[in-house]
């Protein structure tokens, strides 16, 4: 059963994520592509998604998050999964930013606008008295099950190196039942199989 909580508006429901939960579908528009369209959570099934929340466009920490991102997208890509990046900004915003900034034209994964703040308000991300989004990123496996998500003040960079290493490990214990990743692990690094012998032996 998925966990709600009501919002200070005593609005409907919303979604209050939860780890192992399946995340509601929600429809919203992208720009991708240099085109806009409208599309669905339900859309990515079968791939891992990232949705990467950020405050605003034409600002300062999040072009140098974003840039990261688009450049280590490929890699991301080889992973089977998709990158969405959302703020609380227009489809419209998002092309002019895309078209002036040297560090966003190299975005290729979809921008997504949530001038309603609804997917801010159902993840938990969204600042009440300032209409914007906390740096909000949710890994999401091709079930649509949450497996990870960290919400940052403003003021906090992320580090899309480290958010690659999430998805890797995420996708080892997918594929590997019973066995764990301990701190900092990388692919080909040693794992855990959690047991009584290893009690007090870490």
């Amino acid at each position: 059963m998925e966990h709600t909580h009501e919002d200070h508006n005593d609005m409907m429901p919303l979604y209050c994520p939860v780890i192992g939960d399946h995340v509601p579908d929600q429809e919203f528009e992208i720009y991708h592509n240099e085109d806009i369209k409208k599309v669905k959570l339900s859309d990515y099934r079968g791939k891992w998604l990232i949705l990467f929340f950020y405050p605003a466009d034409f600002t300062f920490v999040c072009p140098t998050e974003l840039e990261e991102m688009a450049n280590a997208y490929p890699e991301f890509q080889k992973l089977n999964t998709e990158v969405i990046s959302i703020s609380t900004d227009t489809v419209f915003a998002h092309k002019a930013w895309h078209d002036n900034s040297e560090a966003i034209k190299k975005i290729s994964f979809p921008m997504a606008a949530d001038p309603t703040g609804n997917l801010c308000h159902m993840m938990g991300t969204y600042i009440d008295d300032e209409g914007l989004s906390l740096r909000g990123t949710f890994i999401i496996d091709p079930e649509g099950v949450l497996k990870a998500y960290e919400i940052h003040d403003n003021s906090i960079g992320r580090s899309a190196k480290e958010l690659l290493r999430k998805i890797q490990a995420a996708q080892f214990v997918k594929e590997h039942p019973g066995l764990v990743c301990p701190a900092s692990w990388e692919p080909g690094k040693d794992t855990l199989k959690p047991g009584l012998d290893l009690v007090g032996k870490i």
